[in-house]
């Protein structure tokens, strides 16, 4: 066995992978993605391509493996199964840009609701480039999470207000002057109270 090889099992040994149970496809596909890892290195950069591939490209595998195997936690690798491919690069170049500065004011939340409404399929980090333009201030996510949801700008308060209403319970509709009821079953009457006796004559003396 090569050094090679015994490197990529070990690799795999680490991931708590065994290589007698993987498809017939997953091994040329593991030591490919092996491959990128030692070209490109370990950094956060690298991680981050190589679990957006692994995670958006049917391997088979699940997701707290691919998270072992690319060196970052399961809640992250978790997360990033719904992140596009541009909010991956996004994310990569605002983490380049270095550490954010300023704060985000009240004033900013009518052009920032504004952007919001005009851009339907903006990410957050298409808010932060806007929020960068607009007041050189650059931000966090975090920091923009807590904004939005102050002033219901978030996606959750957004979608319920968008939701319909259900309509309040009416009563039911009345009967019209113009509709006949049913004739109600005659009321038998009272029973008597003591039966009439025989009415005899007293006789005349």
């Amino acid at each position: 066995m090569s050094a090679t090889d015994g490197a990529f099992a070990q690799w795999l040994s680490q991931a708590q992978i065994a290589e007698d149970r993987l498809t017939d496809e997953q091994p040329g596909l593991l030591r490919y993605a092996f491959a990128f890892r030692e070209r490109c290195g370990d950094d956060y950069y690298s991680k981050r391509l190589l679990s957006h591939f692994l995670l958006h490209c049917y391997s088979g595998l699940k997701v707290a493996q691919i998270a072992r195997l690319v060196g970052i936690s399961r809640p992250t690798a978790s997360h990033q199964q719904g992140v596009s491919s541009k909010e991956a690069i996004q994310a990569a170049h605002h983490r380049m840009a270095g550490r954010p500065h300023g704060k985000l004011l009240p004033r900013y939340a009518g052009p920032i609701a504004e952007f919001i409404l005009t851009h339907a399929d903006a990410t957050r980090y298409d808010i932060l480039d806007f929020i960068e333009r607009t007041w050189s201030v650059r931000v966090s996510t975090v920091a923009l999470h807590h904004f939005c949801k102050k002033f219901g700008l978030d996606r959750a308060t957004r979608a319920e207000a968008a939701a319909p209403r259900p309509s309040a319970e009416r009563p039911p509709a009345e009967p019209s002057s113009g509709e006949t009821m049913p004739p109600s079953p005659p009321v038998p009457p009272p029973p008597p109270f003591s039966r009439r006796g025989r009415n005899t004559r007293g006789r005349s003396s």
